[in-house]
């Protein structure tokens, strides 16, 4: 039996239905769950991918070409202890996303 390995991409969800499709393309079956970042509190993707070992570069090498990097302008929240009216916002660039994977050993996958 061939060494199977579970693939969690957490991406963005603007990034996520080019991502869905292309690993439909290159018939890689995927099983989506929606997610919310701890950080901006948008929402995510996380999409877990069961593959054999061999396959996983050619999955990374599709979520590389699917997920891509760029800026984006946000407001921070008001701090929780300090009166509102005297908190100035001022948008704030970061960095947003891309894709962050995990691949983890599986011992044992079952479909039924």
């Amino acid at each position: 039996m061939a060494a199977i390995k579970l693939i969690l991409a957490i991406v963005q969800e603007r990034d996520s239905r080019r991502l869905i499709d292309g690993l439909m393309e290159k018939e890689f079956q995927a099983t989506v769950l929606a997610s919310t970042g701890g950080f901006l509190r948008e929402g995510n993707t996380t999409i877990l991918i069961g593959v054999e070992d061999e396959q996983v570069d050619a999955v990374l090498q599709v979520i590389q070409q699917m997920c891509h990097s760029r800026e984006q302008l946000i407001s921070p929240l008001p701090p929780v202890v300090e009166p509102i009216d005297a908190f100035i916002t001022y948008p704030v660039k970061v960095l947003v996303g891309g894709a962050t994977v995990f691949v983890l050993n599986v011992d044992r996958m079952e479909k039924v």
